[in-house]
């Protein structure tokens, strides 16, 4: 592949690959290169560093694992109907990330225990999300206006850590996983509503 040919997107995608084959431990800037048919100086005058392409590619992949989610934040249902809804496809998207490539899913949780900055960044975009939802079923009656969206989002998304942190990866394949979530969500809610 030509040097002036090659689009950031290109080396990401190679990337991706090479950490699957090879996983974190093992795959260099050089084995991108070598994927991609250019020297290794070619992918650092994308990116300075080793450390900047995986957090690239963590980047990418936390991107695409929840793109479906700012519109359901923002989404023509009610409130609570929206937060419901806003779990589910949060769990849903881990779950099949976790299920159908769980070589490249091992990968991506030693990625993000790298990015803490990026994490952190990413975490508090998602909260975000939760507080928005929150904050307009404050404002509409549906939930209570006793505490901050924003602190409300966070302790909503620290109670169902269970179905989106990786460390809890290996019950996500249990039958009864999507019930029990819809069972916590049903709590939750019971909690947010007024009078709840």
């Amino acid at each position: 592949m030509a040097d002036t040919a090659l689009s950031t997107e290109q080396i990401l995608e190679a990337a991706e690959d090479v950490l699957r084959r090879f996983g974190p431990a093992k795959a260099t800037v050089v084995d991108v290169a070598r994927a991609l048919g250019v020297s290794h100086g070619t992918v650092y005058r994308h990116f300075p560093s080793k450390a900047a392409l995986r957090e690239a590619v963590t980047e990418r992949w936390l991107n695409r694992a929840h793109a479906a989610l700012p519109a359901v934040a923002t989404g023509p249902q009610a409130p609570d109907v929206r937060l419901r809804l806003w779990l589910r496809t949060l769990f849903e998207a881990k779950q099949h990330k976790a299920l159908d490539d769980p070589e490249l899913f091992a990968t991506y949780t030693v990625l993000v225990e790298e990015s803490s900055a990026l994490i952190g960044e990413h975490l508090s975009g998602l909260e975000a999300q939760l507080g928005l939802i929150i904050g307009e079923g404050q404002h509409e009656g549906v939930f209570a206006l006793d505490a901050d969206p924003l602190t409300l989002a966070h302790a909503v998304f620290q109670a169902t850590a269970h179905f989106h942190d990786p460390v809890y990866a290996p019950g996500w394949s249990d039958p009864r996983a999507a019930e029990d979530l819809s069972v916590l969500t049903d709590l939750l809610l019971r909690g947010l509503r007024v009078g709840g």
